[in-house]
């Protein structure tokens, strides 16, 4: 299950978009580091096809695809130097696949006095850009130095210390290297680095209830932005399903933020889903964009993969159409697919095999 680490300054709202992406109950407080400790929950992914699947099938058990976010103790100005909770935080990102950076732009005079003066979320970014920077620029100067010196008996090792010394490089410029130009060949030399900045991110801009008919245009500076009143999503994120869905519509906020941050994390991590479905079970798995049908069959189970035949495959809303999967197979319309067949998002399988 991909891993998407919250990053935020005190306040920001990280542990309320936690809470609200999760369902969980983290600790939020206006005061500085309410949260020290490192929380890990789960947020289903949303996928109308997967429950329209699982009625056509009338599934005992329906199981949809999740994402794990990981709330990690606010970064403070002088992390990488051990202010704050320091080497505890940094130690905790370099676990996660993706970093989703939570950047305040609601306006709230407690949380002003504790962070001392109005929001700003271009300069929150650069905080964090440039906390994790130098966490980077020191973990390359360490490990620079040490492949230099095996490179001696080692001469295998000359590709990656020109990877570090570029990358050097551009940290010293105070580049973070997801936006540097670094060939995918640099880039896999450099994963042995365990860096901060090669990360992908993700950057949720949290507005307040007033600022929601502005909410394009506050997430407008940044790439890729979602704005999003954090507030609102947890509060809602509390209600029945019914009272919730009325309330986030009732504001103009659609499914809310958890299909928002989802899909966008699938996106950012070129993932896709595939689907099973009978009457035991309808179930959404992910897969990597372009795996070919065996690394698929390994998702389910390794054993899948080891013994993979063949996988009988439609597109799901074909099989919707044709109301079950035993008339889509005497229809004809179930493909047989081997090995070389790349999965497409939204395919249902079912795999044959022999081990």
């Amino acid at each position: 299950m991909e891993r998407l680490g919250l990053v935020g300054l005190p306040n920001s709202g990280k542990s309320s978009l936690f809470n609200a992406l999760t369902g969980a109950n983290a600790v939020v407080a206006p005061h500085p580091f309410s949260t020290t400790e490192t929380t890990v929950g789960i947020a289903q992914v949303p996928d109308d096809r997967l429950w329209k699947l699982a009625e056509m099938s009338e599934s005992r058990k329906v199981v949809p695809a999740g994402v794990e976010f990981v709330d990690i103790a606010a970064l403070a100005k002088g992390a990488s130097t051990g202010e704050g909770l320091g080497n505890k935080f940094l130690g905790s990102l370099r676990e996660v696949d993706a970093l989703v950076y939570v950047l305040r732009a609601f306006e709230d005079p407690s949380v002003a006095t504790a962070t001392g003066g109005d929001p700003d979320p271009a300069d929150d970014l650069a905080t964090l850009e440039f906390e994790l920077v130098l966490a980077d620029l020191g973990a390359v100067q360490g490990r620079l130095h040490r492949q230099q010196k095996a490179l001696k008996g080692d001469k295998s090792l000359a590709l990656e210390i020109a990877a570090l010394e570029k990358a050097q490089t551009l940290l010293d410029e105070g580049t973070p290297l997801y936006r540097a130009a670094l060939t995918a060949e640099e880039r896999d030399l450099l994963k042995q680095s365990f860096l901060l900045t090669t990360k992908p991110i993700l950057t949720v801009v949290n507005i307040g209830e007033d600022q929601l008919d502005d909410a394009a245009k506050l997430a407008a500076p940044f790439a890729d932005a979602l704005a999003v009143s954090v507030q609102l999503e947890a509060e809602a994120a509390r209600l029945e399903p019914e009272e919730r869905a009325e309330l986030l519509e009732g504001l103009g906020l659609g499914e809310g933020v958890v299909p928002r941050v989802a899909h966008a994390a699938y996106h950012l991590l070129g993932r896709r889903t595939f689907l099973t479905t009978g009457d035991k079970e309808s179930r959404a798995w992910t897969f990597r964009a372009g795996a070919k049908a065996p690394e698929c069959a390994g998702v389910i189970h390794s054993d899948l993969q080891r013994g993979f035949i063949r996988a009988e495959v439609i597109r799901w809303d074909e099989l919707l159409s044709i109301g079950s999967w035993s008339r889509a197979k005497e229809q004809g319309k179930l493909r047989v697919e081997g090995k070389e067949y790349e999965v497409a998002d939204g395919d249902v399988l079912e795999i044959r095999f022999n081990v």
